[in-house]
């Protein structure tokens, strides 16, 4: 079972589309993992996202399941030290003693690059963060959480990963009676991001 933000090796050129921009094939064909997205895909496949050296270099494909030779999942991450010194890497390293006790992990540039040795990240990068939450998470938690994140180095995207999807922190904590829930089907408006989307 593969969940979204997961990073996958073992993809190849040839199970990349004809139409694929060279850059992907560049990518997949030097061993570069993908990683899952939160998207239907084929019987036996998986969706997935092939990143690029630019920012804007982002493809979305399939991969066959049976291709699947190594998976990295964001909780395997939180104890990844790197020797760069980065905004980005700075907010892990202070945020690391704040989730301790939560079920959480490092996804995005900083997961790409701690998985992989590749560098993504830059002195403007973001640090993107996924936080499981099996159980609701109270709205004044959730604020007293992103009060914590705010104090980072850099801008921290945490998203809550309930049953049923993922709804960023910040609009959650935000009191907004609506907030987007990211799932496989797409995404929806919700009340509760904890309850099935109807």
């Amino acid at each position: 079972m593969v969940n979204a933000h997961d990073l996958l090796w073992g993809m190849t050129p040839a199970h990349v589309p004809a139409d694929a921009p060279a850059w992907v094939l560049e990518a997949v064909a030097s061993g570069h993992p993908v990683v899952v997205r939160r998207a239907m895909a084929e019987p036996g496949h998986v969706p997935v996202g092939v990143r690029g050296r630019l920012r804007e270099q982002r493809y979305a494909a399939q991969m066959p399941l049976a291709a699947v030779q190594r998976r990295v999942i964001p909780e395997d991450l939180c104890g990844v030290v790197s020797p760069r010194d980065l905004p980005a890497l700075r907010a892990l390293d202070l945020l690391r003693p704040v989730l301790a006790q939560e079920a959480w992990g490092v996804t995005g540039s900083a997961g790409f690059e701690l998985a992989s040795g590749i560098q993504a990240l830059h002195a403007q990068s973001d640090l993107d963060l996924i936080l499981r939450t099996s159980e609701r998470l109270e709205r004044g938690d959730a604020e007293d959480l992103l009060a914590i994140l705010n104090t980072a180095p850099c801008a921290v995207d945490l998203q809550l990963q309930t049953p049923f999807g993922a709804v960023a922190l910040r609009e959650w904590a935000s009191g907004s009676r609506r907030v987007l829930l990211k799932t496989a089907s797409g995404a929806h408006l919700v009340q509760d991001p904890w309850q099935a989307v109807a």
